[in-house]
């Protein structure tokens, strides 16, 4: 018996040694497996060889952005899976300017309909991309299902526009419009207490308003409207129609779709906005006719724009000595370190200093995209650029959709400034609010009370009303802060403060306009911004090449991005809204979500709600 169980264990003694001995191997592959991965995704991946007469594809998923800051997007990329959310507008602009010169290009093929955002400085960007490969004489198709305002204004770029037999080109205008909480926070006897400086400072409206204040509706709609000439001459030129012809379209989309009996790609093609009218397998069989037929991708020849990049740069690496650095703020600004959607007044100041020690870096491009945020962030950044025009490099600052408010504080003390027409800045104000709960907790028979040694301890307490000396603490505050924002551009911009004064207020300019008032220098995009810099560098052409100056994010952050397990306030106190309730919970969510990004150290903000919205 004994030896039995003798023998029974060494049997289940060996099972368990080999499913441990399996479990380690099958451990070991599945690390080697991603080691593997990380090292393709980092380095490229395999080799890819260009072919002779092949079309270029290109198809932005996403959203556009200025700097890939989402965790796994590359991995995405490299090895497919989920489709990325984002696109390096640089990486489509590249991908078309080497293709201009390379005999082995054909043509390029735009397919639009994974492209879910972009701002239209972005989209004049692209679009100049596009005529400088249209010049070099090669020919540009689009394709799509249907086409949105953004991708439409990708599309009217190209010689050709194929639309779907069932698709329609959408155009809507801009428009800004937010949610107004005021009388719901009555009811909860919130109190939002705001300190602003600024006639047009319009941020903290929402809190404190059921509607768009007199001063804000002026301002966005001039803006608004400088965006839509914007859009109209682009895309009249580009289709060489009359100057309003976008705007006529969008207005008579309703009577023209009755007369054509629902059928809106009949409407487009009749507009002359799309060139043809077939199927997506019509489409690449009339392609496949100039660049031959792939028998595996059961398409036309071609290859897309990030195998071709791969192959370029292994063909021709840059191996200059000198550098212009590129650092991109994207997102909202804010204290401490980034994160995602956000740029961190730590994270930043530390990428200007490192290019400042980097003495091959001999001029600095700043890439702003953002709507402001924290001022003690905005202006830790600013410092940092000071420190680099000090140390005698140059700093550019390429503004891209939005560099409004603390975007513009950031912005102010470089060397120059350039925008696009449509770029969306100004609003150099700043405000201060904090909200006091004394009340819904009374309701509840919740009632604070205390002593202190100062009038001041316990002041700054959210379930105590805010004492008549902690206000005037507060606006003094802001109103020094706002003070300090016009005299750095006055410095800056090299204009009198009372003018400052005058054109600041927290009012949004569009890029045209700002032009015209002295706070941009020039138009252009980030590709004149990167020249300017380097003609004040005194670089001569082919002696240098650009760096991007990247955050390092850590594993934690990474993670927790991708598996999606950030903690949300706003979950937690809409967690029992009804499904119907939708809107409301989307709007309530917004806005908690920007009040939990408030973190400035002083509680002073420099933040413009001024993002145009094209509705699809």
């Amino acid at each position: 018996m004994n030896d039995s169980k003798s023998g029974l264990t060494r049997l289940f003694g060996w099972i368990w040694r080999l499913l441990l001995g399996i479990y380690r191997g099958l451990a070991v592959l599945f690390t080697l497996a991603a080691l593997v991965a990380l090292w393709f995704a980092l380095t490229g991946g395999p080799p890819v060889r260009v072919e002779n007469n092949v079309a270029l594809t290109l198809v932005p998923y996403g959203r556009l952005v200025d700097q890939i800051d989402e965790a796994g997007q590359t991995l995405i990329r490299q090895f497919g899976g989920a489709r990325p959310t984002q696109t390096l507008l640089r990486d489509l602009i590249e991908a078309l300017d080497d293709g201009a010169q390379d005999p082995r290009i054909k043509l390029a093929v735009f397919k639009l309909d994974d492209l879910s955002a972009a701002g239209l400085p972005q989209l004049q960007e692209l679009a100049a991309a596009m005529q400088r490969f249209r010049a070099a004489g090669k020919r540009i198709e689009v394709y799509g299902e249907s086409f949105d305002q953004n991708q439409y204004f990708i599309a009217a770029q190209a010689d050709e526009v194929s639309l779907d037999p069932l698709g329609e080109v959408l155009l809507t205008g801009y428009g800004v419009y937010n949610n107004y909480f005021k009388d719901a926070l009555d009811k909860l006897g919130v109190q939002v207490n705001v300190f602003r400086v600024g006639e047009y400072k319009s941020a903290v409206e929402p809190f404190i308003r059921n509607d768009m204040s007199p001063e804000a509706r002026l301002a966005n709609q001039a803006w608004l409207a400088d965006l839509w000439q914007v859009y109209n001459r682009a895309v009249s030129e580009a289709r060489k129609l009359p100057p309003d012809a976008a705007d006529r379209y969008a207005r008579g989309f309703a009577p023209a779709l009755q007369q054509r009996a629902g059928d809106a790609a009949a409407y487009a093609l009749d507009a002359h906005l799309v060139t043809r009218v077939e199927t997506l397998a019509q489409f690449r069989k009339r392609i496949a006719a100039e660049v031959g037929w792939d028998k595996d991708k059961i398409s036309f020849r071609q290859i897309d724009a990030d195998s071709y990049l791969r192959a370029m740069h292994r063909e021709h690496p840059d191996r200059a000595a000198d550098k212009i650095g590129l650092v991109v703020v994207q997102g909202e600004i804010v204290d401490g370190d980034s994160d995602l959607g956000t740029a961190g007044g730590d994270t930043i100041s530390h990428l200007l200093d490192e290019a400042r020690a980097d003495d091959r870096v001999k001029a600095v491009v700043l890439r702003v995209d953002s709507p402001g945020g924290s001022a003690f962030a905005a202006e830790q950044i600013r410092r940092s650029v000071e420190a680099l025009e000090d140390a005698g490099k140059p700093v550019v600052v390429s503004m891209s959709t939005l560099a409004a408010s603390g975007g513009y504080w950031i912005s102010m003390s470089a060397d120059q400034i350039w925008a696009e027409p449509s770029t969306v800045t100004g609003s150099i104000g700043i405000f201060g609010l904090l909200p006091t709960i004394d009340q819904p907790l009374a309701k509840l028979g919740i009632h604070t009370d205390g002593v202190g040694t100062t009038p001041l301890a316990g002041a700054l307490r959210i379930d105590r009303p805010l004492s008549p000396e902690v206000k005037t603490i507060l606006q003094s505050e802001i109103e020094h802060g706002y003070h300090e924002f016009i005299a750095g551009v006055a410095k800056g911009r090299k204009l009198p403060v009372d003018k400052v004064d005058e054109i600041a207020q927290g009012r949004v300019w569009s890029g045209a306009a700002a032009k015209s008032l002295g706070l941009v220098d020039a138009f252009g995009g980030l590709r004149q911004a990167v020249d300017a810099a380097a003609k004040l560098a005194q670089l001569a052409p082919g002696t240098w090449r650009l760096e991007e100056f990247e955050p390092q994010r850590g594993w934690l952050s990474q993670i927790r991005q991708l598996l999606g397990m950030s903690a949300r306030l706003d979950e937690f106190v809409l967690g029992a809204a009804r499904p119907h309730d939708a809107a409301l919970q989307s709007g309530a969510r917004a806005a908690l979500d920007w009040l939990r990004r408030l973190n400035d150290p002083r509680g002073v903000y420099a933040y413009c709600f001024c993002t145009p919205v094209a509705a699809r």
